[in-house]
Order: structure tokens, then C-alpha cells, then sequence
């Protein structure tokens, strides 16, 4: 399913988690980021390594990332588009979990990354996501956001469904189910967690803030027709590896 990325199986995990960021010109964004994680109370925030895998960035991002390194344990790596991106920084994890994240995203609440973590090893989950929040948006996108909150309750009766923006895993288990599918071009995330089982998995209150971008690309009528038919083609794998138009090219 996927690349040589995955080939790293056999490493020893010495810490508790590694952080892994897909991003590509996301120098306007990704400090919002990367400030949030020098916000939160985890304890061990100084000593987790932060790859934030770049997918050949045309505006500067690699160099304003490295400007975090005297907050953060932060690197650049090579990156990709985002699913190639998230199994590279895995390869790179030597932790029991690691958290993925959204270049375009900031932490909400100063103790959201904790209380994942703790939330994970307590119930001993295989996944936990949080809620988005749309601060900046209007009416209709914070309506958008929480239609999809409220479809993250529901899956945990069926198929967990766990958003790429913030998806803690882990790390024996992503390795596993041989990370996220490559060519996949669109709901990768749901692709993935909709494999772990309903008592494996875990939402923690929080929550994330994101922009409102996707919607003014696309419309909301169509992102929201997308979200549906992906619901209704869960068990069609055919369906993720078509071309949505979801990504820009």
C-alpha cells in the first residue's frame, strides 16, 4: 500500500511522542502552529521531536520552521503530499505515539496534546482525535465544523472516524495497519481510523482551530456533498483513491 516509509518497524520506541506536520507554503499559517506547541503544558513538550515533513515549499517555510528551534525540537524533513508526508515522519518516530497535525491548524487550549496523551495510555486507545472549531469563520463554516464534531460522536458507534488535523495514534498500531494509504487522495484520515475499533478509540475535549480556506476554494455545498458521499462510501475503497479535486495541484 505504501512506500519503503513504513519499512522502519523493528525500531526500538524511546520516548513517549513524536509530533509529525505535513506542510507545503505554509510559512503564513504554520507559526500558529508551532507557537501553540510552545503553549502547551505537557511536560515532556521540550524534549518531543516536531518533523515537520515539506513537500518542497516554495515561500520560505522550512526556514521560518527552523526559526522555532530555540522553543522547539523541530526539523524539517522530506515530505510529500500529505498522506506520503505522515508515514514519512512516522518512519522517523521512535516513541510509543505519535500525533499528527495540520500545517494550517493551532492547539485550542493549552492542555489538549496532555490530555490526549494521558487519555491514550489510561484507556490504552489505538486512536484519539479532538473537535475543530472555525474562530475566524462565519456562521455557516462553524455550522460545517460542528456537523462534522458531532459525526465524530456518532462513528464511535460504527467506524471511528478521526480528522487528519489532529489524529494521535499509537505508534505499533499505525505501523500495523501500514500507516495511511498513500494513494489516497481525499479522507486519507477517515480511510485510516475508520480501521481501529470503536473501544480502541477516543475524542478529548479542546479542540483545534482551523481556517475557513477549504470552504471559500470550494464551496461549502460542495465540501459538505464530499463529506457525505464519503460517509455513504465508507466500505468502498475505490472511492478515496479517486481524484476529488480536494488538494490543490
Amino acid at each position: 500500500m505504501n512506500t519503503t516509509s513504513m519499512n522502519t518497524t523493528t525500531m526500538n520506541t524511546t520516548s513517549e511522542l513524536t509530533i509529525v506536520i505535513p506542510a507545503k507554503n505554509e510559512a503564513k499559517l504554520i507559526p500558529r502552529l508551532l507557537t501553540s506547541l510552545t503553549k502547551q503544558d505537557y511536560s515532556k513538550m521540550s524534549s518531543t521531536k516536531v518533523l515537520v515533513a515539506d513537500a518542497n515549499s516554495t515561500d520560505g517555510t522550512p526556514e521560518i520552521v527552523l526559526g522555532f528551534r530555540d522553543r522547539l525540537n523541530v526539523e524539517v524533513i522530506r515530505g510529500g503530499m500529505p498522506s506520503v508526508g505522515r508515514n514519512l515522519g512516522a518512519a522517523h518516530a521512535e516513541s510509543d505515539y505519535v500525533l499528527f497535525l495540520d500545517a494550517d491548524i493551532e492547539l485550542a487550549h493549552p492542555s489538549v496534546l496532555r490530555r490526549a496523551v494521558e487519555l491514550a495510555r489510561r484507556k490504552h486507545l489505538h486512536c484519539v482525535t479532538t473537535n475543530i472549531l472555525c474562530r475566524d469563520g462565519n456562521w455557516i463554516d462553524k455550522l460545517f465544523y460542528a456537523g462534522n464534531d458531532l459525526f465524530q460522536y456518532l462513528s464511535c458507534m460504527h467506524r471511528p472516524f478521526a480528522t487528519g488535523m489532529f489524529m494521535l495514534f499509537d505508534l505499533k498500531k499505525f505501523r500495523e495497519l501500514r500507516g495511511f494509504h498513500e494513494q489516497a487522495l481525499f479522507a486519507e484520515d477517515y480511510l485510516l481510523s475508520q480501521q481501529v475499533a470503536r473501544q480502541r478509540f477516543g475524542i478529548v475535549r479542546g479542540g483545534v482551530y482551523t481556517t475557513n480556506r477549504r470552504f471559500q476554494k470550494m464551496g461549502h455545498l460542495r465540501v459538505g456533498w464530499l463529506f457525505l458521499k464519503t460517509a455513504m462510501n465508507y466500505w468502498n475503497q475505490n472511492y478515496f483513491l479517486r481524484d476529488h479535486k480536494y488538494w490543490p495541484t
